[in-house]
């Protein structure tokens, strides 16, 4: 979503940014930084006050209000006048960045915020003062002073081209599901409705262990299915186009509320419809015939869904994913709800 609010701003705007990128994880197998030297963005790895679960203690957070002090100095080298937070999870930077009186700060909410860890980020980011939230869903669990300021608008993914719809005709259905492997993204319910669906078709499964934190044991998962010949665990790719267009059906049973559920746009851009759970972001998404919503936690409710579905019935859906996808979520809908968002006009190009 970084490339994508990039590629979103005006043109006179986006060769004035700086990309400033945490420094505290590994590269993964196909790291931001490369996109952003690729685009010719500037950009910069930085010791960032980043929330993280592993941080959560009370040495943790002292290191995190130590980072987010040092910040200070490297703010007075750039001097932005509007400083986009891409994730609340750097919110401690907030009353630094907004103790400037000419600084706009700007956070793009991703999450929902829950619960006491809701409730400190709500503290950190008094010095907010605009919020361009992802789904209604998001911007519902602000507090009502940042809720009030707030604007939807929803994430996009790039138009993948050439996409061909879900034929009418043919063998089993393929089911996709692309997430990381997370307890709470759902896996354990799929793969109990995929025995109780009686492995309705071929499944395949993308993704790997959060680089932190709790990881579901997928494979294991897997291992222990009724028919595990009928799942294939691709694991972590450097793109999931192929797969994407390999499927015909996405599914995202995620168990907590998906703030959106980026993969269910990626799948409506190739003209795929989605199986998801009736809660968070999905309850938008996935709307107008573009697919369907099941009981979050469900195995009996998604093994119902996977087991009556035809292909008439994917073939029909995937074309209207594929309309919501061009009306709501392509790339020059959010970028004229995102520079609307943030005060640009056609003579800021």
């Amino acid at each position: 979503m970084v490339l994508e609010v990039l590629e979103a701003l005006p043109t006179g705007v986006r060769e004035r940014v700086l990309v400033w990128l945490p420094s505290d994880l590994p590269h993964g197998p196909a790291p931001l930084c490369d996109r952003l030297a690729h685009e010719g963005v500037h950009h910069q790895h930085v010791d960032l006050p980043v929330l993280r679960r592993r941080y959560l203690s009370g040495p943790g957070l002292a290191a995190t209000g130590r980072r987010a002090l040092t910040i200070r100095s490297r703010l007075s080298q750039v001097d932005p006048s509007t400083v986009l937070l891409a994730t609340s999870a750097v919110l401690p930077m907030a009353p630094i960045l907004g103790s400037h009186a000419n600084r706009r700060v700007v956070l793009h909410l991703q999450e929902i915020w829950e619960g006491a860890q809701g409730r400190a980020l709500g503290v950190m980011a008094r010095s907010v003062d605009h919020t361009v939230a992802i789904s209604e869903a998001a911007r519902a669990s602000l507090p009502e002073r940042l809720a009030s300021r707030a604007v939807v608008v929803p994430n996009s993914t790039p138009d993948p081209g050439g996409w061909t719809p879900v034929t009418r005709e043919g063998g089993p259905l393929v089911f996709l599901m692309a997430s990381r492997w997370m307890p709470w993204k759902g896996h354990e319910v799929l793969l109990q409705a995929w025995d109780a669906a009686g492995s309705p078709g071929k499944l395949l499964i993308l993704g790997g262990p959060p680089p932190m934190g709790t990881a579901a044991d997928v494979r294991a998962m897997v291992s222990a299915a009724a028919r595990p010949d009928t799942i294939e665990v691709v694991g972590e790719v450097p793109d999931p186009d192929p797969y994407l267009r390999r499927a015909d059906v996405m599914i995202v049973p995620s168990v907590r509320p998906e703030p959106f559920g980026l993969v269910t746009i990626e799948a409506f851009a190739r003209g795929r419809p989605v199986i998801g759970s009736a809660n968070g972001g999905l309850l938008e998404t996935i709307a107008d015939g573009a697919g369907w919503l099941v009981r979050p936690g469900d195995p009996r409710a998604l093994a119902y869904r996977l087991s009556t579905l035809s292909r008439a019935d994917v073939a029909t859906a995937g074309i209207r994913a594929r309309g919501r996808y061009e009306s709501h979520y392509s790339r020059p809908a959010f970028a004229d709800g995102l520079r609307a968002a943030l005060g640009f006009s056609a003579r800021d190009e």
